[in-house]
């Protein structure tokens, strides 16, 4: 029986993880399963690239990205469904926080959406391919 699913979705991508947010949410539905919905930004701050932003570049960061995620989950299930679900921004690499939000909610089932590689993805591993390799829990990779 799936307790969780958590989504992870990039709001970076704009609509194209909205097919991954749905299928996360049939899931859930149909096991009566708790939907959390999670995003990552990129941490600068321990960067050198870091000293480039203000200080409070990455509370807006994040603020604006909950704001983001909210929305694209209320436009992709709408206002009822969002209102139940959980939404997670974290701040570091995706695949590690991801994992990271999969136990700290003790999710039953991972949902990643499978994007088109780019040559830096051939050589490091795509995200959803680390989730894969990693995750202790069942992932399901929407194509």
């Amino acid at each position: 029986m799936i307790k969780s699913v958590l989504c992870a979705a990039d709001i970076g991508h704009g609509d194209d993880d909205m097919e991954v947010i749905r299928q996360a949410s049939r899931m859930a539905e149909a096991e009566g399963a708790q939907l959390d919905v999670v995003t990552v930004v990129p941490d600068f701050g321990m960067s050198a690239v870091g000293s480039f932003f203000s200080s409070d570049h990455h509370d807006k960061l994040v603020k604006e990205s909950k704001v983001a995620l909210n929305d694209l989950v209320e436009k992709t299930i709408g206002a009822d469904k969002n209102a139940n679900v959980r939404h997670v921004v974290a701040t570091g690499r995706v695949y590690e926080e991801v994992l990271k939000t999969a136990s700290a909610t003790d999710a039953s089932l991972i949902v990643v959406g499978a994007h088109k590689a780019d040559l830096a993805d051939y050589l490091l591993g795509p995200n959803a391919a680390r989730i894969v390799r990693h995750s202790k829990c069942s992932v399901f990779v929407v194509r």
